[in-house]
């Protein structure tokens, strides 16, 4: 069941598996997406193995707060004031999105808490942990990427899919589900089955939950403006995992590379047959990789 929480003066949607008296595992959602791509299996999974887990909706996103009074931006002004030296005048920061997962414990009364964050998420994740040391007990970043300008960047035709405007599900369903399914196809590695079924619920639940096409742009402005993250990543001293996929075409594998190198003493779980995704065939790897790393000495 869906809550809603106030924090950092907006509302946050979350739920909650497993004992609320375990120490707490936090899944921070990817861009754009919402809470619910934390499927519930990988959730119970996740408690079974004697933790409380909570997934909530990024601000923007799902159920929690969104921004859409703002302006739909501009890709090229956004490049343009970023080349520039200028800081763009956009909504909210990754920044202020760890702020939202520190105060979404504070909220629950939890007192510290493993960070675990895909794409984006991983990048929020990788904040909290630098930012806010005393309270997190370990991060695991999942398909993610450092920051650094220096790096690979993602394929053409894949920021081409991810940006290029989709038709409106209230209008052309087949054809918004359409172009949200060749996209996470494009994305998805080639080990394991591409369960298109699996997507068209995934997505269709999503657009019921909240239907907001000006919300990815906010949030990929979020992240450009976030800068290389390697500083900060210096400063993370708890026990650190960093899992990738071998295909991983929105951030190549020497992202994820990049992204443990950064980390001191982090461990790098580089997956065969895995894209930007989380198949379930691979969900109790990960999860082993999860709970190895929160059980890990500190």
């Amino acid at each position: 069941m869906n809550m809603l929480i106030k924090v950092n003066g907006i509302d946050l949607a979350y739920d909650s598996y497993g004992n609320e008296k375990d120490e707490t595992i936090l899944l921070i959602a990817g861009l754009g997406t919402q809470m619910i791509r934390w499927t519930v299996p990988f959730c119970e999974m996740l408690a079974a193995r004697g933790f409380r887990v909570i997934r909530f909706d990024n601000r923007d996103t799902g159920l929690s707060t969104h921004f859409s009074h703002y302006a739909t931006l501009d890709f090229e002004a956004l490049a343009k004031t970023l080349m520039s030296g200028q800081r763009p005048d956009i909504p909210y920061t990754l920044n202020d999105m760890s702020d939202d997962t520190i105060g979404l414990i504070d909220a629950l009364g939890i007192q510290k808490a493993h960070v675990v964050g895909r794409s984006m998420g991983g990048m929020i994740a990788q904040l909290v942990a630098s930012r806010y040391p005393e309270r997190i007990l370990s991060l695991t970043s999942i398909m993610s990427t450092t920051g650094n300008p220096e790096l690979p960047p993602t394929s053409p035709d894949v920021m081409a899919l991810m940006t290029r405007p989709a038709p409106n599900p209230m209008e052309d369903e087949a054809g918004y589900l359409a172009h949200s399914v060749a996209f996470a196809r494009r994305i998805a590695g080639t080990g394991y089955p591409f369960d298109e079924n699996e997507y068209h619920s995934i997505i269709r639940e999503e657009v019921q939950r909240a239907y907001d096409p000006g919300s990815v742009g906010r949030q990929i402005a979020a992240i450009a403006v976030s800068g290389d993250r390697r500083p900060q990543l210096a400063k993370v001293n708890v026990p650190s995992l960093v899992i990738h996929g071998v295909e991983d075409p929105m951030f190549v594998p020497a992202c994820g590379k990049d992204t443990a190198h950064a980390i001191s003493g982090a461990e790098f779980m580089l997956l065969e047959g895995m894209g930007h995704d989380l198949p379930a065939q691979l969900f109790e790897t990960v999860v082993d990789g999860i709970v190895r790393t929160a059980r890990r000495k500190r």
